[in-house]
């Protein structure tokens, strides 16, 4: 899919429904969240708690479930199916592959995440219940980041990539890759508009969710540093509108801007956590208490996996892991798609274990440098982040207050803030090439959307956050918005796994008939 060879698609195939009714849909909750902020929050938390409570088992349970399809697609005779013709070489060298791949996803929410995730469950019952802060404050965040979030990815994307590659199908959307147990009828018809509807308006929900929850951090450092007067919601808007500009320019460039964008967000990136590894004073705890949480959350993984708290004594499943399982669910409408697009070439195995030890691999990594640095200087009472985060419940402080702590901070403070720019322009790129995509009707493999497409979802993929930092929403609520457009992405994810595991069926049985004649 080179940009050299693409062409542009005939505005004629454009689906105006699809295009149309999430615009309106954001447009009219934009504009609600922007007259109505209170009143909007209460109705977000009170819908919130019937998905995320009432139901959250069901985010569980889908959780547990995609892990273990995983496991069986790439040891099983479907792990040999190569994205693409038999034999076929892959497009991309496997690092290129990788930072395509990590960039296009929550990249900058890792970054985040990573400063002192571990404070926000620290005075939560269930650690106590567990054992010490110092055991479990750590083990959670690389339990919540790991290997079920990636394998939502994974699982999907060998779906479309099989959809996209080997059964070379020209409809680019959920619709499509649920066809096989949908039927024709189906997904060209209602039921495949009401699917492709879901899919779009929960990639909106999505991008609004990390738009809305690190961005305010980029405010933060750049008002520390510059001394800037205006408010950080202000400086937050304007950094969303520059992001927009950034990411806009670098999706019009095609996968050659895009592959460059992402390997230098992986330089930028490991650059920031040896830098921190090695100066930080706490390289010995940060790799020995690093080490030691992989091994409880290995140990304890079904356990995590399946905890309910049935009696609400903590609601800590109901605060943060059905939350991260919606999360990661509603960012499985773009980032699937894209990573399916440049694994042609790899098999079924290569593309699910490879995403694991790269993609995986690098968000423990930034968990464990990050996250133990913090940890160590807490439980050694060279700080107190616990009472700093309690006191007035601000992470964006909080992380700036870690900061300080570093040898070279104001560098520091310079080089996440570079890392969460080209993370950013790298997601969104991908996901607004993804969204113009949906647009069309068919899309053959050589062409690409329309210049005006692109753009209308550029800054349609904007509107929505600048609204929920614009009402101020709170950290709940914005966690709301994915829990609750997660809940139908559920069921369409199982209807597409069953659909993908059945097509294949059919092509491996095709490839013994031909081998046999």
């Amino acid at each position: 899919m080179s940009g050299e060879k693409n062409r542009t698609a005939d505005s004629s195939r454009i689906d105006w429904l699809v295009t149309l009714v999430p615009f309106a849909l954001i447009m009219g909750l934009a504009a609600y969240l922007f007259i109505f902020p209170e009143q909007a929050n209460e109705v977000i938390a009170q819908v919130r708690f019937f998905f995320g409570d009432t139901v959250g088992i069901y985010y569980l349970i889908i959780g547990l479930g995609v892990l273990i399809v995983s496991i069986y697609l790439s040891f099983s005779k479907y792990g040999d199916i190569v994205l693409g013709e038999p034999g076929e070489k892959p497009q991309f060298s496997f690092f290129t592959w990788g930072s395509m791949m990590f960039t296009c996803g929550l990249a900058a929410d890792i970054l985040f995440y990573s400063f002192a995730e571990w404070v926000m469950y620290a005075t939560n019952p269930h650690i106590a219940e567990m054992g010490s802060i110092t055991e479990w404050a750590g083990v959670f965040p690389l339990f919540h980041w790991s290997f079920i979030p990636w394998a939502f990815y994974l699982v999907l994307a060998v779906a479309f990539g099989f959809m996209l590659h080997v059964r070379r199908r020209n409809r680019q959307r959920y619709s499509e890759a649920c066809r096989p147990i949908i039927g024709d009828r189906n997904a060209n018809g209602l039921l495949g508009r009401v699917i492709d509807l879901f899919a779009l308006f929960a990639l909106l929900a999505g991008t609004a969710t990390t738009f809305s929850v690190a961005t305010p951090l980029m405010a933060s450092i750049i008002v520390k540093l510059f001394h800037v007067s205006i408010s950080r919601t202000a400086v937050t808007i304007i950094i969303l509108l520059i992001t927009c500009a950034v990411y806009t320019y670098a999706v019009l460039h095609g996968f050659k801007g895009i592959s460059f964008l992402a390997k230098l967000c992986i330089y930028l990136f490991f650059g920031l956590l040896i830098l921190v590894l090695v100066i930080g004073g706490q390289g010995q705890f940060i790799v020995e208490n690093g080490v030691q949480s992989m091994g409880k959350m290995i140990q304890h993984f079904v356990e995590l996996s399946t905890y309910t708290d049935p009696v609400r004594t903590n609601n800590f499943p109901q605060d943060w892991t059905i939350y991260y399982w919606a999360y990661w669910m509603v960012w499985c409408i773009a980032a699937p798609f894209f990573i399916g697009n440049i694994s042609r070439g790899r098999t079924i195995r290569q593309t699910i274990l490879g995403g694991y030890l790269f993609g995986v691999g690098s968000t423990i990594v930034s968990f464990v440098v990050l996250g133990n640095y913090s940890l160590g200087l807490q439980v050694t009472g060279a700080a107190d982040f616990i009472t700093m985060y309690s006191e007035n419940g601000d992470m964006y402080q909080l992380i700036l207050n870690i900061v300080d702590t570093m040898p070279a901070d104001s560098l520091i403070l310079v080089w996440t803030l570079l890392c969460m720019i080209a993370f950013y322009a790298t997601s969104f790129d991908s996901i607004a090439y993804t969204a113009a995509c949906y647009s069309y009707k068919t899309l053959d493999e050589n062409e690409k959307p329309h210049t005006l497409i692109t753009l209308l979802w550029c800054l349609l993929l904007i509107v929505l956050p600048i609204a929920l930092v614009f009402s101020e929403s709170s950290m709940n609520n914005i966690q709301s918005v994915s829990i609750i457009s997660a809940f139908p992405i559920g069921i369409i994810m199982i209807l597409m796994i069953w659909s993908f595991i059945k097509d294949a069926e059919k092509y491996i049985m095709e490839r013994t008939d031909k081998t046999v004649l």
